[in-house]
């Protein structure tokens, strides 16, 4: 079973079903969500496939295949994985089937995407660019040849720029060219470091060569290390984002569909902490250990500086992407603490997240396409006539600021005990983030789903029909400060019969639910395949465990 093309698969099917559904015939849209649930359903099975034939003892890079690509260049489209590159396609698997589920209304009055569609934007091409994307994401972890990560990790910001530019939000262009441009100078900067690491492998072995196992033997000189460690990291840390380098996330997760906002906080972004541990530290220790003071002061300025910006956010997209930058203050500061405990917790936490902010930007879209603005002081009182969207909506929080019995508590918790022994300060200074996360998802939470009813669900004035009344901020006026809202909503009446959760949205919520109990009750599967990979990226660090 080992054997079997299991990663190819996991390129091959949706990007094959991103053409099938692209080149459907203009109308076809039903046919077109369900051939992409289809598809990402198969590379969910796939996924769990994967885990299954997975020997958490066994080699560290496993289930590979390589083929001959570019003979003359030494490279090769080489795949496989290890425990952290794992569960990350475990995550992708999951994501990309509830996004279009989420995602099945997309284009309908009063949606973001509705903007996109008048404008002549077929929905059929929304879901192949969603699956196109998802066929990046899994080759950007399953490349094992650094040439071929680079072409995913290129590629990959395609699918993104078109999902943001056609179907987001009233300033989607300007944030699709901030998100790509950004993206594209981080992945210039790498490129450089990329042909350095290639030069010197040519140097030292003879013949230059992509192949990750071969360059992790190098003995690179450390001023030199420290150049190519920075071309790397620049490119990471514009993904990850760190601050500073952090002003693109917030308009592209504003402006994004919710489809396209899930999947990237929940999972593109993670390429950047995913690169810090594959690349940066294998390739390049004695860098990391010269760099790593100064990066995890980056990491808990971060933590900080994103929790306070959240505080004072009024949209609530702005808000859910500022909370990410924070949380990814903690996965570095994991990361570059050099223990096994913090490291492991640092690849559980990108997991966690992922979880834990699609769940949160999911329903964070369900509220958005009910009262039609994404201003919080538009809402109030929601939680007295969708008392189901506000119990998944306080979940999602919770788990977002970490309590314990969710699952992002293990992750958080494995990350401060693992980084307090080698960096005391810096992780005292980190859990004040903990508290501010309490004070910005409780501060949302009780704003939008307690007190009076405001906007939509504010009664009508005397004497008007119901149907008459709308949002505060319905027709794109700014309600309280912020950013214009989006197009109209449907009639207040007509919001009001389907205001809590429909079926189809249980199913979609209802995964995440589960995943963040059982992970905060019993995580123990998923620390098993992270645990040995950290420890051989630690080994090839020489660092402290």
């Amino acid at each position: 079973m080992s054997d079997f093309p299991f990663l190819l698969l996991m390129i091959a099917v949706p990007a094959v079903g991103a053409a099938v559904v692209a080149a459907l015939p203009r109308g076809r849209e039903l046919l077109a969500k369900q051939l992409s649930l289809a598809v990402s359903l198969v590379v969910l099975v796939l996924a769990v496939l994967a885990t299954v034939a997975f020997d958490a003892g066994g080699d560290r890079f496993q289930l590979t295949n390589s083929w001959v690509w570019i003979e003359s260049f030494g490279v090769s489209f080489a795949l496989g994985v290890d425990g952290i590159a794992l569960v990350m396609l475990l995550l992708i698997g999951v994501l990309v089937p509830l996004v279009i589920g989420a995602s099945w209304d997309e284009g309908a009055p009063g949606t973001e995407a509705a903007r996109g569609a008048l404008e002549g934007r077929s929905m059929r091409h929304f879901f192949a660019w969603i699956l196109l994307l998802e066929a990046m994401m899994v080759g950007v972890f399953v490349a094992t040849d650094i040439f071929l990560f680079y072409v995913f990790f290129e590629a990959m910001l395609v699918p993104m720029y078109f999902l943001i530019g056609s179907y987001g939000g009233p300033r989607r262009q300007y944030a699709a060219v901030k998100f790509f441009l950004y993206s594209l100078v981080g992945g210039l900067v790498m490129l450089a470091a990329v042909i350095g690491l290639y030069v010197v492998s040519n140097s030292e072995l003879g013949e230059g060569t992509f192949a990750f196992d071969a360059l992790r033997q190098l003995e690179i000189d450390p001023g030199v290390q420290k150049l190519l460690f920075l071309g790397f990291f620049v490119a990471f840390a514009i993904k990850a984002p760190l601050v500073p380098l952090h002003t693109w996330l917030p308009d592209a997760g504003a402006e994004a569909p919710i489809g396209g906002s899930v999947l990237l906080v929940g999972v593109l972004d993670k390429v950047g902490t995913f690169g810090f541990l594959r690349y940066c530290l294998p390739l390049f220790p004695d860098a990391s250990r010269d760099f790593a003071p100064w990066i995890i002061g980056l990491a808990v300025v971060g933590v900080l500086y994103a929790a306070l910006l959240a505080m004072g956010q009024n949209d609530m997209k702005r808000l859910v992407s500022y909370t990410s930058i924070s949380h990814f203050g903690f996965i570095a500061l994991g990361i570059f603490a050099f223990t096994t405990e913090a490291g492991t917790g640092a690849v559980l936490y990108m997991v966690n997240h992922g979880i834990a902010t699609g769940l949160l930007f999911i329903v964070v879209g369900m509220i958005i396409a009910r009262g039609g603005s994404r201003l919080i002081g538009d809402y109030g009182g929601m939680a007295a006539q969708a008392p189901k969207l506000a119990g998944v909506f306080l979940l999602a929080g919770l788990a977002t600021l970490a309590l314990p019995g969710t699952n992002s508590f293990v992750s958080e918790f494995l990350v401060l005990i693992g980084s307090f022994p080698e960096r005391p300060v810096f992780t005292i200074l980190a859990t004040l983030g903990i508290i501010l996360a309490a004070l910005y998802v409780l501060l949302m939470y009780q704003r939008t789903m307690h007190g009076p009813p405001r906007g939509v669900l504010a009664p009508p004035p005397e004497g008007l029909d119901a149907g008459a009344t709308g949002a505060a901020g319905a027709a794109g006026e700014p309600a309280g400060g912020g950013t214009a809202v989006l197009t109209a909503p449907a009639p207040a009446a007509t919001v009001r019969r389907s205001l809590d959760l429909t079926r189809r949205e249980v199913l979609v919520v209802a995964p995440l639910v589960v995943l963040i109990i059982a992970l905060g009750v019993y995580p123990q599967p998923l620390l098993d395949l992270i645990e040995p990979a950290v420890i051989a990226t630690l080994d090839d660090l020489g660092a402290t465990r």
